[in-house]
């Protein structure tokens, strides 16, 4: 399947797009076009009209009228899902029984229960299943991230991360519960995912306060998560406030800062601010502007090729999952929920690999 094209002498990746959706036309199909080892073959939508519209703005040979035409094509070796929400789960099962590798959008799924269903499915049909978290492939994600394990803050005690914005989009599906609509799931993911790759841990309790909106999604939640060793993080998620994309890291020795664009940077520089011990003692820190989607894609590529394995497994979706599950439960509860201690591993996979077959 993964054979050379004329104008990439190189093997590329061949892939489909489930959907037409607003993040795939801006993002990840530019992605695939400007990378140098995948090509957009084919995309569908349940509109066909949509989907010829679409293929002509971005030059993209093939259109199917369902998304099951789509992942019939035998010439497709992976898929982008930028479904709504609700649809995560069905599609990328539907996907990977088809044969084909997954990239599917943030977050995984509704739970951790249908998380696991994914991974059981993927680990069963032999193919690749990756969340589509762009922002630990940038650079300064990375280099944050290395300091962080290097030692470089001492021991980091306190973090915080806040992803927000004011939606003014009244027929959005971010606003209906029923399609896995609200401010946790869709900017919270991005906070809760980066303290567990940060911290490099699992929380142990964590306790949310929400305010919930008209159709009965959380319109803002933040939370608090205490992890192993007197380590304590916050995440703020919202649709009513200014932008607001931050994350703070904060070590016995030293601080890091990102106070603006810290999960989606765009491709200018990006930089974050270094503070010793002494809070006077602060530099900043620029990386030159990348395309973090392309890399991301890049490294999903390289993967299905066999040149690598993924960065980060579909076993680490259900961690961030059953996070966000309890953060809301804990919400609803007005009370802290202790999680189990039960590791991303490869028992709760071969649980739920039984529970589908």
């Amino acid at each position: 399947m993964l054979e050379q094209d004329a104008a990439h002498p190189t093997r590329v990746v061949r892939w489909g797009i489930l959907g037409t959706a607003h993040i795939a036309q801006v993002a990840l199909i530019p992605a695939i076009q400007q990378s140098r080892n995948g090509v957009v073959a084919a995309i569908a939508s349940r509109d066909p009209i949509q989907a010829e519209v679409v293929a002509q703005v971005y030059g993209i040979p093939r259109t199917y009228g369902s998304y099951a035409a789509l992942l019939d094509d035998p010439e497709l070796d992976a898929i982008y899902i930028p479904l709504p929400n609700h649809l995560h789960a069905e599609w990328t099962i539907r996907a990977l029984q088809a044969g084909k590798h997954v990239l599917c959008e943030k977050p995984l799924a509704l739970n951790a229960e249908q998380a696991q269903h994914m991974v059981a499915t993927a680990r069963a049909h032999e193919r690749l299943l990756m969340e589509a978290f762009m922002y630990r492939f940038h650079p300064r994600s990375q280099e944050i991230h290395a300091l962080v394990q290097q030692g470089a803050l001492g021991h980091l005690l306190l973090a915080r991360a806040s992803f927000s914005f004011r939606h003014t989009r009244p027929h959005d599906y971010r606003l209906d519960p029923a399609m896995g609509g609200g401010a946790l799931l869709d900017v919270g993911c991005y906070g809760v995912n980066v303290l567990r790759w940060m911290l490099n841990a699992e929380p142990e309790v964590v306790h949310a306060y929400t305010v919930y909106g008209e159709t009965g999604i959380d319109v803002t939640t933040v939370g608090m998560l205490r992890f192993p060793d007197g380590r304590i993080a916050t995440v703020e998620a919202s649709f009513a406030t200014a932008v607001q994309q931050s994350l703070a890291l904060i070590g016995t020795s030293a601080t890091i800062e990102v106070p603006h664009t810290a999960f989606a940077p765009g491709t200018a520089p990006a930089s974050y601010l270094w503070r010793g011990a002494d809070a006077r003692d602060g530099s900043n820190v620029t990386l030159d502007g990348v395309d973090e989607y392309q890399l991301m894609v890049e490294h999903f590529s390289d993967a299905v090729l066999g040149d690598t394995e993924l960065a980060y497994p579909p076993e680490d979706s259900i961690c961030t999952m059953r996070v966000l599950d309890a953060l809301a439960e804990s919400a609803l509860a007005e009370a802290p929920i202790t999680l189990p201690m039960q590791p991303c591993d490869t028992l709760a996979v071969a649980e739920a690999v039984a529970a589908v077959a």
